[in-house]
């Protein structure tokens, strides 16, 4: 495919105004929709292949998503879409002040593998609300995936409008050489870097959305069991490839083994007593060389629980490692599979330092029963976002916006924040009649006192 021509054949679309409409833009939101609903089995039967995901867990946090997002959209583009009104300051009357939410242009979205479609089509929805084209670049490691999303765009989408571009490390660096007019970035902190680093050149804008070691934090007071079920609950998700996942937990000391207990006993409840390993739908670890990652951090702990492994179907068992420390290699990275280091702590605060002497988490997990103690907590440990008793779950809520901080990413998305990610809202001054007479020369010392007196 010729990036450059299909580029400026989006360029040429989008300047000729086909994009402005909210009847044009709710017709692209529909189509896409329409397909979504027809090639849903196609589309989870690729996620099957690639990821090994099963059908209920791939349409929770896939499909279901993406149809829900849209569903917002259709009900709230229209008011999204109109011109706000803004204060006039007096020495600037009279007239009126507006902002109006206008599209960027062509935008590149690129995403990962780990949710492939989640993390394609949320943004690009976002994208085709706010009036923009985009450019798809869906990850080389999901192939069926990708297949099945270019299946979707192409029969729901005319190409000047939207254009899925498939490849591997050459198609993004030819990618990030083309003057885009925004990119949105879903995937790890090193390419995260690149995308930055090409996009600062042409000062294009961009939005991070990356990862890092997202903590649960277990207080004194807390519930060890539900906490024990709502942290399994999202490392098990996509076999903990998800970046969100709880990825290590600090647990008080002398509650330590009771939480590993608790931990055990779900396991067993989840997969009804039966090794995930033998089971289709444990999802799989994405390639060979994830799978030897995983391994390496795997055997550099204490395994309490689980800790085989089948490396012909590259699958892991959901393993424990306890007692953990920072030292190993697991907390050295971010884990991004089901293994789960649970530290032992003896001091909140000091625990809370620990946190923070790496860099900023994507999401935060505070188990704690006095909800000021867990709002004090969060007050003090930089994140994205997160949860208080849960995990996971802000991501459902399309009201909250989700993005990261620091290394985990800049920029938001998800709902409203969406549509505001891929707009620029431009600030309109609408002069009327009489004139103030007081900002045109000559200068005089009367016109002055009037000037000190109005801005003072």
């Amino acid at each position: 495919m010729d990036i450059k021509q299909c580029i400026k054949e989006q360029k040429t679309y989008f300047q000729h105004g086909h994009t402005l409409s909210l009847k044009s833009r709710l017709q692209a939101l529909d189509s896409l929709e329409q397909q979504i609903r027809l090639q849903k089995q196609e589309l989870l039967q690729a996620l099957a292949v690639d990821l090994a995901k099963p059908a209920q867990e791939a349409y929770m946090t896939e499909i279901g998503m993406i149809l829900t997002e849209l569903r917002m959209y259709r009900r709230h583009l229209a008011s999204w879409m109109k011109p706000q009104k803004r204060p006039t300051p007096i020495s600037a009357g009279p007239g009126r002040s507006r902002i109006i939410p206008r599209p960027y242009g062509v935008v590149l979205i690129m995403s990962p593998w780990n949710y492939p479609l989640q993390l394609s089509l949320i943004p690009l929805i976002s994208a085709l609300a706010a009036g923009n084209c985009a450019i798809v670049k869906p990850s080389e490691d999901a192939p069926a995936s990708a297949a099945a999303l270019a299946a979707v765009l192409k029969a729901a989408l005319p190409p000047q409008l939207v254009q899925i571009i498939q490849g591997g490390r050459e198609i993004n660096r030819l990618l990030l050489q083309e003057n885009f007019d925004y990119i949105f970035f879903t995937g790890g902190a090193t390419m995260g870097r690149i995308v930055m680093t090409q996009a600062a050149a042409s000062l294009i804008p961009v939005t991070l959305e990356l990862g890092g070691k997202s903590p649960c934090l277990i207080t004194e007071d807390a519930d060890l069991n539900q906490a024990a079920k709502r942290i399994l609950f999202g490392k098990l998700l996509n076999a903990g490839q998800t970046c969100v996942a709880p990825d290590y937990v600090l647990v008080p000391r002398n509650q330590g083994q009771a939480f590993v207990s608790n931990l055990e006993n779900w396991l067993k409840t989840f997969f009804a007593g039966q090794n995930p390993l033998f089971l289709e739908d444990w999802p799989k670890i994405i390639t060979p060389k994830h799978f030897q990652r995983l391994l390496a951090l795997l055997q550099d702990g204490n395994i309490a629980v689980g800790g085989d492994w089948d490396e012909k179907k590259r699958k892991i068992q959901p393993t424990i490692l306890y007692p953990a420390s920072f030292e190993q290699a697991a907390m050295q990275e971010e884990i991004f599979g089901p293994l789960l280091p649970v530290i032992p702590y003896d001091n909140v605060s000091r625990a809370i330092e620990q946190i923070n002497a790496r860099p900023h988490p994507l999401a935060l997990y505070v188990f704690c029963r006095d909800k000021k103690h867990a709002e004090q907590i969060f007050s003090r440990i930089p994140c994205g976002g997160g949860c208080v008793n849960d995990t996971i779950m802000h991501l459902v809520n399309l009201h909250l916006p989700f993005g990261g901080v620091g290394e985990s990413g800049m920029g938001a998305y998800h709902g409203k924040t969406g549509f505001d990610t891929f707009s620029h809202y431009q600030s309109i001054f609408y002069k009327s009649s009489p004139d103030w007479p007081l900002r045109y020369r000559p200068y005089t010392p009367r016109k002055r006192q009037w000037i000190e007196k109005l801005l003072k």
